[in-house]
């Protein structure tokens, strides 16, 4: 015979026994709940398409600048980022891109323009140091203008857009170092002045950044958005020296 207390030591019992019960049975369905958004969520990843550009939304042309209208910029491709102080990733395949570049502008009699950074008595850049020379795959021919410059943007405080104008292209095929600074610097006051850019991206290089975290973004990522925020407004962008063999528009 129970007493009062044991009866309520047992219903006691009972009411815990249901609340675990209930406790497990949420959990349970808290893991199924996450198992499946996990699911959803990689299906979701596996069939994303990839999205307009802001360019394509506006119906821009997307075909690399014909030569007949173009000129070509190359950017900063110095043996500082070879051989120097700040050596980039992929930097002589870029380089060899470049020259290949070079060599479709000089067949087709572009305009070219060879940009150099120049930072009198700093450790980098500096017309003093050999590293401050132009890597042999681009070197300058007669009669192919240099410009020199000292902010990331080629346009900054030096003649290029006046050099520019005056041969009468409004296209600018752009190559060169580094793709997240001085490339994307140029490209985006190029359309400031009202030139339309083709940017190559097997041309162009650039090198580990910190993340602010203690870490470092790899090259490979920086490289890629890079070109991804200059091709969504500011620029086309061809893969290779060989994109205008395939291009769309006129030559």
């Amino acid at each position: 015979m129970l007493d009062g207390t044991g009866i309520e030591r047992r219903e006691l019992g009972r009411v815990g026994h249901r609340l675990r019960s209930h406790k497990f049975m949420r959990i349970a369905e808290g893991h199924r709940t996450l198992e499946s958004r996990g699911i959803l969520a990689s299906r979701r990843r596996s069939s994303m398409v990839q999205p307009p550009t802001l360019l394509q939304m506006q119906g821009a042309p997307m075909h690399p600048a014909p030569f007949a209208d173009a000129a070509l910029i190359l950017i900063d491709i110095q043996e500082e980022y070879r051989s120097g102080a700040l050596p980039l990733d992929g930097i002589t395949q870029a380089a060899l891109a470049a020259g290949e570049v070079l060599a479709l502008a000089r067949s087709n009699v572009l305009p070219i323009f060879h940009v150099r950074h120049t930072l009198p008595g700093a450790p980098i850049f500096n017309p003093g140091s050999p590293t401050f020379a132009f890597m042999p795959e681009v070197a300058p021919q007669a009669g192919e203008t240099i410009i020199d410059k000292s902010r990331p943007n080629a346009f900054h405080e030096t003649g290029l857009d006046r050099a520019i104008r005056q041969t009468g292209r409004s296209e600018l095929i752009i190559v060169g170092m580094q793709t997240h600074l001085c490339v994307s610097a140029t490209v985006r006051a190029a359309g400031d002045l009202g030139y339309r850019s083709t940017v190559v991206r097997s041309a162009c290089a650039t090198r580990d950044l910190p993340d602010g975290k203690g870490g470092a973004i790899p090259a490979p990522l920086v490289h890629d958005a890079a070109l991804a925020e200059l091709g969504d407004a500011f620029a086309v962008i061809a893969d290779c020296p060989s994109a205008w063999g395939r291009a769309a528009g006129p030559i």
